[in-house]
């Protein structure tokens, strides 16, 4: 995941953070909803890149054990 997306997630985040809180404050239970939506959505967003990065590190993982079993056919006189 680029540096971006991360951030803007975490913006989104506290955005909606900021949301809530104002929400809560002014007893405005709609725009608390709204804030705690957009929180959501943005934890949501950064679990799914979260995955792809698991995903991506797996597939290097294997992509450099495969290469370390291969046998140069130099070597193999």
């Amino acid at each position: 995941m680029g540096l971006g997306d991360k951030a803007k997630n975490k913006g989104e985040e506290l955005v909606g953070k900021a949301k809530a809180t104002v929400g809560d404050a002014t007893d405005n239970p709609d725009l608390e909803a709204e804030g705690r939506m957009q929180e959501a959505d943005a934890d949501v967003k950064q679990a799914g890149e979260d995955v792809k990065d698991a995903g991506d590190d797996v597939a290097d993982a294997l992509r450099s054990a495969s290469a370390a079993t291969k046998f140069d056919k130099d070597t193999l006189g």
